[in-house]
């Protein structure tokens, strides 16, 4: 099982990246991408620290730990910026917090998040098919999400995606351990977003598709 959005004590996560790695490898997880919430302000404190950790956890063998980062309601034209600044900084996972509806983040966030060729575009809510569109033909993926509110729109997001050709991929967005749902609840929430079984397990290879490509 991967999970490629979670957050640790360097943004609003309970745990710190050690703790936070070894609660998903005791669930079952064999990677997860630590992707702290950022903008202008720590963008350049979060990316080093997160790096160095990863690192050491990865070295131990038990889970994969990748260094990532979750843009934030960030103004749509500081986006393009930001992700360029955060792919030379050493951020393999680049997140954007899309325009999910239960938070006011700025219009134009999803839009601005797939021209930036971000790696995920996260809770994308009520995403127009013009931008999956987008999407699809620059390899952003979208993300069926397991969190509360923001899952609100995982069924507009997967029938998007399914009319489109759109990746999509699975997480969690992890900010405390009873997060990790694990493989099972993690279909069965994709199902009810009205997925087939064939698409339900060509989401989960495209996150590990999403890490070799990070990885190269």
């Amino acid at each position: 099982m991967i999970d490629l959005h979670t957050h640790s004590i360097f943004s609003d996560g309970e745990l710190v990246p050690s703790e936070l790695a070894q609660r998903a490898c005791a669930a079952g997880y064999s990677t997860i991408a630590i992707t702290d919430h950022a903008d202008h302000s720590n963008i350049d404190f979060i990316i080093p620290r997160i790096i160095r950790v990863c690192e050491i956890i990865t070295a131990k063998g038990n889970i994969q730990v990748l260094p990532g980062l979750e843009l934030t309601h960030v103004d749509p034209a500081d986006i393009a910026p930001l992700v360029s600044e955060a792919r030379k900084l050493g951020a393999q996972i680049l997140i954007v917090h899309g325009e999910t509806l239960t938070e006011p983040v700025p219009p134009g966030t999803n839009l601005a998040a797939i021209q930036a060729g971000a790696d995920i575009l996260a809770h994308p809510g009520l995403v127009t098919e013009e931008e999956v569109r987008l999407a699809a033909s620059k390899g952003v993926h979208l993300e069926i999400t397991t969190r509360r509110g923001h899952s609100l729109t995982n069924g507009h997001v997967a029938s998007m995606a399914r009319k489109c050709g759109a990746l999509l991929v699975l997480n969690n967005d992890t900010h405390a351990p009873g997060d990790f749902v694990g493989p099972q609840m993690a279909a069965n929430i994709a199902r009810g977003a009205g997925m087939s079984e064939e698409e339900v397990n060509a989401m989960f290879n495209n996150s590990k598709n999403l890490i070799q490509r990070a990885r190269a």
